[in-house]
């Protein structure tokens, strides 16, 4: 999940936990000397083109002229709440709360549900274990099974006032004393009015409207999931960091970033015309894999599936490289490889974790470059197709 460009320290965990990945990108951010150029405790209130350039406002009462902007303001700070019935009590008497203030695991009663299936939900399920006596899992398509200490249930479709809650498949738990619901998060550009972007229901996808939107589940249209098409203001001006999802995000928003300084640097190296002949052959691919409306496209226009984050990466590095002034990286293939096996080994590292084993494992492992890592990770699953217990790293001479 790195960046090509800085690397995890060595003896870093496989699955590392929210405050490993937050030292990494702070030394990020040392080693690149970024720190004087980010303004800390600033907010920034508005953002608006006046025609030749952006007017950027600021919770310090400046106003500064810019002539690009990245957005690049998170996707994990107003949380979506799912509209299930009965949560909203559960949320209101703090039987419930959403995982964006979740930090690290506490004792929250005996049985503790968590909802929600992504990367958030599986991490929380995973850390609740270690302080719940049942931790229930709860996410669509989940088939139910498991002992008194940690269960999987399908999608939750009802919260009861008495700690009863309903799942498909008619499988009711009860007394819950908790639920954290990792359901996601809505996009949001507050700094933007509606000349930039508008909020509400996008249009049909299978002609580009001349607006921006913002559906909360997507930004549309986009040509390369990053620069506006619309008639308001130069599309080679403003760019979107970080959208898709369902993916590897630190090399992806590396590869973007890459593509945003050529585009930059020449706007004319923006075929908008070609980008929105993609934007609608999406739209039309995802007709026919059965999302005909708008609203059923928005949700997933930004899940990448399949192969289809690599070779988004590659097209960027591709694009960028057309300016001379970075090479066409390529997506290595254990990259594709262990993507694919990423729950088998999430799954092996956890069960190490909770053996103990998991440091032995992790011990120098990439002192001498990420081949290291990509060597422990195949005996990982060796060992898990195996069955072995407790197998340790050979130190290797070189």
């Amino acid at each position: 999940m790195a960046f090509r460009s800085h690397s995890f320290p060595p003896s870093t965990s496989l699955f590392p936990p929210a405050k490993v990945v937050l030292d990494y990108l702070k030394s990020f951010a040392h080693r690149f000397d970024l720190l004087p150029l980010i303004r800390f405790n600033t907010t920034v209130t508005s953002a608006k083109w006046d025609n030749a350039s952006w007017l950027v406002s600021t919770s310090t009462r400046e106003i500064l002229a810019f002539d690009h902007v990245i957005v690049a303001n998170g996707h994990y700070r107003l949380p979506r709440i799912p509209n299930i019935p009965g949560v909203d009590h559960w949320l209101r008497t703090h039987k419930a709360s959403h995982s964006a203030w979740y930090r690290s695991p506490q004792s929250l009663g005996h049985k503790v549900l968590v909802v929600g299936g992504g990367p958030s939900g599986q991490d929380i399920a995973a850390e609740m274990r270690s302080c719940a006596t049942t931790v229930i899992h709860s996410y669509t398509g989940a088939t139910s099974e498991g002992d008194e200490h940690f269960k999987r249930v399908g999608r939750a479709l009802r919260f009861y006032d008495d700690g009863r809650v309903l799942f498909e498949g008619h499988v009711v738990e009860d007394e819950i004393d908790y639920c954290i619901l990792a359901t996601g998060y809505k996009f949001d550009f507050p700094f933007f009015d509606s000349d930039v972007i508008r909020t509400e229901q996008v249009p049909s996808h299978s002609t580009l409207p001349s607006d921006l939107y913002n559906s909360t589940y997507h930004v549309f249209p986009l040509a390369k999931f990053i620069f506006p098409l619309q008639s308001h203001y130069p599309a080679s001006t403003l760019a979107f960091m970080g959208l898709p999802f369902k993916v590897v995000p630190m090399p992806l928003v590396e590869a973007q970033a890459y593509t945003i300084v050529r585009v930059f640097s020449d706007p004319s190296s923006l075929d908008e015309q070609e980008e929105a002949q993609k934007v609608i052959a999406r739209s039309q691919l995802l007709a026919r894999q059965g999302a005909s409306t708008s609203s059923e496209q928005a949700k997933i226009w930004l899940r990448f599936e399949g192969m289809e984050q690599w070779d988004y990466r590659d097209d960027l590095f591709a694009f960028a490289a057309q300016s001379g002034d970075c090479p066409a990286v390529k997506v290595r293939r254990w990259e594709r490889t262990m993507y694919l096996k990423k729950k088998v080994l999430r799954d092996a590292w956890r069960d190490l974790e909770s053996r103990g084993e998991a440091h032995e494992w992790a011990e120098g492992v990439g002192e001498n470059g990420v081949e290291e890592w990509v060597e422990m990770m195949e005996r990982l699953l060796k060992h898990t197709e195996e069955g072995e217990k407790s197998p340790l790293r050979e130190v290797s001479a070189t």
